[in-house]
């Protein structure tokens, strides 16, 4: 399959890092999400029951992000990823978190990482 659905730029607010002071505040992070899917016959009929509805993934992540409190960005993405494949019905994903300011003189750092849905 070569067709792909991406959300690029999803800023989230959530309690992330190791620090005490990140601990008490809400931080904004930067989520990118890329999953191949067919498009063709949404595109076929221009309908949107036939297409993957991305807002209702976007909210979803972001539904995710602001209720979690995790030290790690690497512990958010993994249960984020974990969470959209079972939830949408996802054969793999690859989803990068990015924390913007968390090094100084450095635009973004972060994790991205690729999944794939577990068969039972």
């Amino acid at each position: 399959m070569v067709d792909k659905i991406f959300i690029r730029g999803l800023e989230v607010r959530c309690i992330i890092g190791t620090l005490p002071r990140e601990r008490k505040k809400k931080q904004t992070l930067v989520i990118d999400l890329e999953f191949p899917t067919s498009v063709r016959l949404a595109a076929k009929r221009d309908d949107l029951r036939d297409a993957v509805d991305y807002k209702k993934i976007a909210e979803r992540i972001t539904a995710f992000a602001s209720k979690s409190c995790f030290y790690l960005v690497e512990t958010l993405a993994e249960h984020l990823a974990q969470t959209l494949l079972r939830e949408f019905k996802l054969t793999s994903l690859t989803l990068r978190v990015a924390k913007p300011k968390a090094i100084r003189n450095a635009k973004n750092v972060g994790v991205e990482i690729r999944r794939f849905l577990k068969r039972n």
